[in-house]
């Protein structure tokens, strides 16, 4: 069956525009877009067979619907020609059973999704694919599009750099200066993407992405283009599926320019309209408290918001003061009787390393989840007896800097609560063995 999908204005308006033209918000009221489905068609196919496709299909070779996000190809972009998709198999992400800090923590059920275990190393992948592929799409059938962009505090500069230079397609980056760490900035270089390093934060860099993206032949690759939310959409499918079709409780998911909210809440929709599951999560964004418009339009019953000034903090790939998506996100966490957190620095810092210490090994924005999740349990808004996901964003290994900052410390400072510094000894077999015996008693 041939499935079709467009734009619609997410305002309300009767708007609708097709998914290859270069459009972005809606020409009548200015409000952003987002993919609408031909769901009378896609309720055509029974919910079990549906899942029996997805099955058949997930993390298998033929390209390319052994993707995470190509296996459900009809619910995110069936329009697109096959040749023209640039996967690297992204998603088939690990699911990781936190059983040693959920029994810490008195919540067994305790599960991290790692979307950092991806080809650009964040969840990023997962909607860049799709972007990169509709670009290429365009491009085929004799669009003049010279190159994609995109305003980036890190992990989206890399994953549109990556599969910018797989497809073939120019590729530019908006950096804010001296923001992002060492090992994010070297992705977007090594991958070939003209890099601009701007005397600004996130939100400058943003504000000068959409004057540039007004020109028709600049494609713009942030989250204010639904286009991508299609594909990060399909991490609620995953979850489910790795979870052999079973809903979790909580989703708690870190938030900054707040799209993957709104993908997260798609996804769960998505498949309770078509009798894939029969009930929906809660969902808890987590953010910083340094950068945390949400929180406070939240701690208001989102009646009131206001954009601020994101203050620096650890947590850098959510340091963003106005972000895009805030209505799409408010809408979702209204329909999934959501809430709102904030972590602080030490708090953030302290949950990343108390996980490190159970076998994972955490990006900040992981630890600001994290930390909302063990302020819920000691709230007791989560119950013992209840399944929850903790949305893990990028990978730790993007973030040394965090990591060795946290555990060095400078004399005469206070140790943090998790430091575990080496052991600085001479070369002395007796002397070594008595530090083990000693550390080990303890």
């Amino acid at each position: 069956m041939n499935y079709d999908a467009h734009f619609r204005c997410s305002e309300g308006c009767d708007e609708n525009y097709p998914l290859n033209e270069v459009v972005y918000r809606c020409t009548k009221c200015h409000g952003l877009l987002e993919v609408q489905h031909d769901m009378n068609a896609l309720k055509q196919r029974k919910a079990d067979d549906w899942k029996s496709l997805f099955e058949k299909r997930y993390m298998r070779t033929q390209y390319p619907y052994g993707s995470g996000v190509w296996g459900k190809k009809e619910l995110v972009c069936p329009t697109l020609d096959n040749e023209n998709i640039v996967s690297m198999y992204e998603g088939g992400t690990n699911l990781f059973w936190a059983e040693r800090l959920g029994a810490q923590l008195g919540l067994p059920d305790l599960w991290i999704k790692q979307c950092g275990n991806s080809h650009t190393g964040s969840f990023k992948d997962l909607g860049m694919t799709v972007l990169v592929s509709m670009v290429k799409q365009i491009i085929a059938d004799g669009g003049d599009i010279r190159a994609v962009m995109c305003a980036s505090t890190g992990d989206t500069s890399a994953s549109l750099a990556a599969y910018a230079s797989a497809a073939g397609i120019p590729a530019i980056i908006l950096l804010p200066k001296a923001k992002v760490t060492r090992e994010q900035l070297i992705q977007p270089i090594a991958n070939g993407a003209m890099t601009l390093s701007l005397e600004t934060d996130f939100d400058g860099c943003m504000a000068i992405v959409q004057k540039l993206a007004a020109r028709k032949d600049f494609y713009l690759a942030n989250s204010i283009n639904s286009i991508r939310i299609e594909g990060q959409k399909t991490i609620s499918i995953e979850i489910v599926q790795q979870f052999d079709w079973e809903v979790p409780d909580w989703v708690i998911i870190p938030g900054g320019n707040l799209g993957n909210v709104s993908a997260l809440g798609l996804g769960f929709l998505m498949m309770l309209e078509l009798g894939i599951i029969d009930k929906l999560p809660r969902i808890a964004c987590a953010q910083a408290e340094r950068a945390n418009p949400l929180y406070r339009s939240y701690r208001t019953g989102f009646t009131e918001f206001r954009a601020i000034t994101a203050q620096p903090t650890q947590a850098t790939a959510i340091q963003i003061g106005n972000p895009v998506s805030i209505h799409r996100a408010i809408r979702t966490l209204k329909q999934f009787d959501g809430i709102v957190d904030q972590a602080s620095e030490e708090e953030l810092a302290d949950a990343a390393a108390r996980a490190d210490r159970t076998g994972l090994f955490n990006c900040p924005h992981t630890g600001v989840a994290l930390a909302v999740l063990i302020k819920m349990i000691e709230r007791r808004q989560i119950h013992p007896d209840e399944r929850v996901i903790v949305i893990s964003t990028a990978n730790g290994l993007k973030f040394p800097d965090f990591k060795v900052g946290y555990h060095h410390v400078a004399p005469g400072e206070p140790p943090p609560r998790y430091l575990n510094a080496p052991v600085e000894l001479p070369a002395d077999y007796d002397g070594v063995l008595q530090k083990i015996s000693a550390h080990l008693d303890t």
